[in-house]
């Protein structure tokens, strides 16, 4: 042992403890070996590594210990790897494997790379030392390592060191609950025995989302696994908010497997669940059932005629079943073909469920997605693929031209890897999430196949073959309620009246489709932006118009301040570069020294509204706006607020002195104009016989 302590680098803490390690008294040696990593600092990593190599047995882990813990704490990782791999080297080969750890606490790709290939090609002892130090890999970043021990090793010892390892590597590790699982279903299918399978399912208890239920829910009549698999499903259950006949089903098992309180919760929960058929399984791992081979896209379709579409399904039938196949309770897409596959089924609205690899086939052209509606698509892709465009990511709506097609971050795994999307389709919007990230956010998918056209209000889900292998499985769709179609009265339809929202789709309006959402059969504002000023500008009808009748409806919340705009276009402040009738909580107090041509109904800065006649806030108000050169009138709710004439304000200028170019405009779009407050639109037309395409 050194008998040399250089003094001017220790603290006297230290100094004392490293003063008693020569005792001759046992218990004093041994408390301060004890003491030691408590002591140590960067200023005695020479002395450490150098008592490192001196001890052996308990003293040897205590000084490892004390070792880990200085280095652990640098703040310049990769300089520390360094000094631990100089020192490793210079170690005797029996002390090599105590280094591992070390380097566990540093952590980083070349400290990883160093461990993992001493492991692949190190001895009995050294495959333990270096999967030792894997499983505590700091922020668990040797978890896809573990993962490859795992599936590659023959050594039980091993699989269930790497298992252990793993499980903690992924727990401590920031993942979406989504993504977890998938981790966890990686271990549990190399898992060879009992206990290690219950061990996972009781992990699944921290991914805490419906996927997770309806995994662990496959094995409450497993004899074996059963008692965890109803714990974990109870847990997640009772910790949310899960509703359907499915989850019914599963929780109404696990109940009569539970006990104490978890059974007297479940039990609670069941009594409160509401009716609702919620998720069913889209796919019964064995066969085709419910699918069916794709012919044509649906305007063709449309067109044929019953006995010719029959013919052509039963081809494409024959078709599907030769290059679809059932493996493994998995949907495997194996051949060269274009051959998508679709439901039986056609769906409006709805929430999809599904897993998602590509395979590698070592090509480099994996490509495949999810038609909604019979449209495409979610996009589903190789990112490796950059000439393609793939290093975006999957899940973006990638034949869009007009909305975002791109997704908004990567969140795909490695090719041969599961990933898991869920998809909410109401009206023409369509949100994704791709392992639990969001990456398309209440995007309208447009009609691929005609774009005059809005997406189809029903239609099937395909799973699109794009000539390279694919695999889904655990399918699940919840049908979501549509709302009515809104629809012109008999009297409306003869005068010419064109519906521009009925509900949904959006597909008559541009402009900020963000703010400006599709709920409940209304269009929403729900500005992201600071009040005051909407962050992403207005909505403007696609179309331009001059004279016309317009009526809608509305419905105000306090204080809430909005516009039409008319004859507008889509540059500028369309208050001034059009012109804008006021939509506004006239009543709302922080209003109450406005000048009179800013409340509701009032051509804004110039003519000025009869005030009194809005509905409460909360209530829908009607109304119809008519637009004939200069005039202009505006009925409320039954009655006439504003019947005005712009000529004289053309002229000498508006009411409140500023310029006010829209008023000499005779043409343009029509559009809601935001001032970043909530508010509610819908059952919206319009009468013109001089529309410009």
């Amino acid at each position: 042992m050194i008998d040399i302590l250089d003094t001017r680098s220790a603290t006297p803490q230290f100094s004392a403890v490293y003063a008693q390690l020569k005792s001759a008294n046992p218990q004093t040696k041994h408390a301060a070996f004890s003491a030691l990593k408590h002591v140590s600092g960067k200023q005695n990593e020479a002395q450490l590594f150098t008592l490192l190599n001196e001890t052996t047995g308990s003293e040897e882990e205590a000084t490892q210990d004390a070792l880990i813990t200085v280095v652990s704490g640098a703040d310049n990782k990769a300089e520390q790897v360094d000094l631990v791999l100089k020192q490793m080297t210079a170690a005797p080969a029996n002390k090599k494997p105590l280094f591992y750890k070390m380097l566990a606490g540093l952590g980083g790709a070349q400290a990883l790379k160093i461990v993992a290939d001493d492991y692949n090609s190190g001895n009995a002892e050294t495959k333990k030392a270096t999967l030792d130090a894997m499983s505590v890999w700091v922020n668990g970043g040797a978890t896809a390592q573990l993962i490859k021990i795992a599936r590659e090793t023959k050594d039980a010892d091993l699989l269930n060191t790497a298992i252990n390892g793993y499980l903690a590597s992924v727990n401590q590790n920031t993942y979406t609950p989504e993504e977890k699982l998938l981790l966890f279903r990686d271990a549990f299918a190399v898992a060879q025995t009992v206990d290690q399978k219950k061990q996972i399912l009781a992990n699944i208890e921290q991914a805490k989302c419906i996927n997770s239920i309806l995994f662990a829910g496959k094995y409450l009549d497993d004899p074996d696994l059963q008692q965890v698999a109803a714990s974990t499903v109870v847990s997640i259950a009772v910790a949310g908010v899960y509703t359907g006949d499915l989850i019914k089903g599963l929780l109404t098992k696990a109940a009569a497997l539970v006990t104490g309180r978890q059974k007297t919760a479940v039990n609670r929960y069941l009594n409160n669940m509401k009716p609702d058929a919620g998720f069913v399984s889209m796919f019964n791992g064995v066969d085709l059932t419910g699918w069916k081979g794709l012919v044509d896209d649906p305007i063709k379709r449309s067109k044929m005629d019953a006995k010719t579409l029959a013919e052509r399904q039963i081809k494409a039938d024959a078709q599907a079943k030769e290059e679809w196949k059932p493996v493994n309770g998995e949907l495997h897409f194996a051949a060269k073909g274009f051959n998508n596959l679709a439901t039986v089924k056609q769906y409006g609205n709805f929430e999809m469920l599904v897993d998602w690899k590509i395979i590698n086939d070592g090509k480099g052209e994996g490509d495949a997605g999810i038609y909604l509606r019979g449209s495409p698509q979610v996009q589903i892709w190789d990112t490796s693929r950059v000439k393609a465009g793939a290093r975006v990511g999957s899940g973006g709506l990638y034949n869009n031209q007009v909305n975002p097609s791109k997704p908004l971050k990567v969140a795909d795994n490695k090719l041969d890897e599961w990933n898991t999307f869920r998809i909410i389709m109401i009206g023409d919007r369509v949100t994704v999430y791709l392992n639990g990230e969001l990456v398309t956010d209440n995007v309208i998918l447009e009609n691929y196949w005609n774009r005059k056209l809005p997406i189809f209000p029903v239609e099937q889900i395909e799973l699109q073959a794009h000539g390279s292998p694919v695999a889904y499985r655990d399918l699940y769709i919840r049908e979501i309620p549509q709302v009515k179609p809104f629809e012109l009265s008999d009297e409306e339809k003869k005068e010419g009246f064109k519906v521009l929202f009925d509900g949904t789709n959006m597909f008559n309006w541009i402009g900020n489709t963000t703010d400006y959402t599709m709920e409940d059969g209304t269009i929403a504002v729900h500005p992201k932006g600071t009040k005051g000023g909407s962050a992403r500008g207005n909505l403007y009808t696609k179309d331009e118009y001059s004279d016309f009748t317009f009526r809608f409806e509305f419905k105000l919340t306090p204080g809430a301040n909005n516009g039409l705009g008319i004859r507008a276009p889509l540059e500028g402040d369309a208050a001034y570069t059009g012109m804008e009738l006021q939509i506004l909580d006239n009543e709302h107090p922080m209003y109450k020294d406005l000048h009179e041509y800013q409340y509701h109904g009032s051509v804004y800065g110039t003519i000025p509204a009869k005030r009194g006649f809005l509905k409460p806030v909360g209530e829908w108000n009607y109304e119809e706006v008519i637009v004939k050169g200069p005039k202009i009138k505006v009925i409320l709710n039954g009655t006439v607020i504003n019947d005005a004439d712009i000529t004289e304000a053309r002229k000498n200028g508006a009411a409140d002195g500023k310029p006010h170019p829209g008023l000499q405009r005779e043409s343009g779009h029509i559009g809601f104009l935001g001032h970043g407050d909530e508010l509610y639109f819908r059952n919206i037309r319009v009468k013109d016989d001089s529309v410009k395409k």
